[in-house]
């Protein structure tokens, strides 16, 4: 019976934490993804109030063909490295509390 019980007390934890990690992942990939979509959604709003600055020339393309067509990769790698750094710090913050028998 204690084993049982033992087993049921473990599943509990591991929900808990399992829990505790999705909703910090959660948060982490609102937070990347609100980035990436607030450079993607503002271009057109940046062309709409700022057609001159759009229109100006930066080393052969305009500003926004800059962003969109020659920037907008190196930022998606940099958001992705962002998150993936992010996540694994997360996630070994959270194995230490669970080392040290600290629950957040």
């Amino acid at each position: 019976m204690s084993n049982h019980v033992d087993q049921v007390r473990n599943a509990d934890k591991d929900r808990a934490l399992l829990g505790r990690v999705m909703r910090r992942q959660v948060r982490l990939s609102l937070g990347v993804a609100s980035v990436f979509l607030g450079i993607v959604l503002l271009l057109p709003i940046f062309n709409l109030y700022f057609p001159a600055l759009a229109a100006q020339k930066v080393g052969g393309f305009t500003l926004t063909w800059l962003i969109l067509g020659v920037l907008f990769y190196p930022i998606t790698w940099g958001l992705s490295a962002l998150f993936i750094r992010q996540s694994n710090a997360l996630e070994d913050a959270i194995e230490r509390d669970e080392k040290s028998g600290v629950a957040r």
